[in-house]
């Protein structure tokens, strides 16, 4: 029996023990000032927004970054003011054990650029415009024509359509939004137009042209177009 009775005092002096350590030791890094802040960008867009600009955004509610304890930082706080930035796409502030504040960044990627009489601006994956920056300027197709809020959402699923395909994003460098809400496209290499219709069909109407174009490129003959018709998705109609 006393036996019995002495194992569990020391089992409860050892998780006593445990609790008391692990307390102080969150104490201590809840206290503990911070060394640095650090950005990081990850993906393949990170041209738009510099370090700079970042860090400057993670640290403008803090004095000094290395006079605050962790405990008093609002992280949350910290992530909504990047996330803010029109050309940030979302974020992730957190501090390391080594007491390094943190920030993982993603940027947003434009996947057209828009050219009307309200100006110029991106549209970025998501639909959704996206401002110009001093920075870097993005190789992205040029869109023409009255864009809206209703006719935008249609038209970025093409333009993701084009982004995501290599052939596509390589071979489009223009597209014009016109007054019946159909498509006129521009090609880089070759000096016809490429007449999309209405936006509709359009997984089929990029496969009629991929097929088509890698076909008529053997010959050489898409010399001699003017226009490519993809309007009527059981063929492609060439205009000379």
């Amino acid at each position: 029996m006393k036996y019995f009775n002495w194992i569990n005092i020391r089992l409860v002096l050892i998780f006593s023990l445990v609790i008391f350590l692990y307390s102080f030791t969150s104490i201590r890094n809840s206290q503990r000032k911070l060394k640095k802040s650090e950005v990081i960008f990850v993906g393949d867009n990170n041209n738009f927004v510099k370090q700079e600009t970042v860090n400057k955004l993670l640290i403008e509610n803090i004095s000094d970054v290395k006079t605050i304890a962790k405990e008093d930082l609002n992280l949350n706080k910290l992530e909504n003011s990047i996330n803010n930035h029109p050309m940030i796409e979302k974020s992730e502030v957190f501090v390391s054990v080594d007491g390094v504040l943190k920030a993982i960044v993603i940027q947003k990627t434009p996947v057209a650029r828009v050219f009307n009489d309200e100006g110029s601006f991106y549209i970025d994956y998501q639909g959704n415009e996206m401002p110009l920056s001093d920075n870097y300027t993005a190789r992205v197709p040029l869109i023409s024509g009255k864009i809206n809020d209703k006719n935008i959402i249609k038209l970025s699923k093409i333009l993701k359509m084009i982004y995501d395909d290599e052939f596509l994003k390589k071979n489009i460098i223009g597209v014009q939004f016109l007054a019946d809400e159909s498509l006129m496209m521009t090609n880089r290499n070759f000096d016809y137009q490429i007449e999309f219709g209405k936006m509709m069909n359009e997984e089929k109407k990029f496969k009629n042209y991929k097929a088509f174009f890698q076909k008529a490129i053997l010959d050489s003959t898409l010399y001699n177009y003017k226009r490519i018709n993809l309007r009527f998705t059981q063929q492609v109609v060439c205009t000379k």
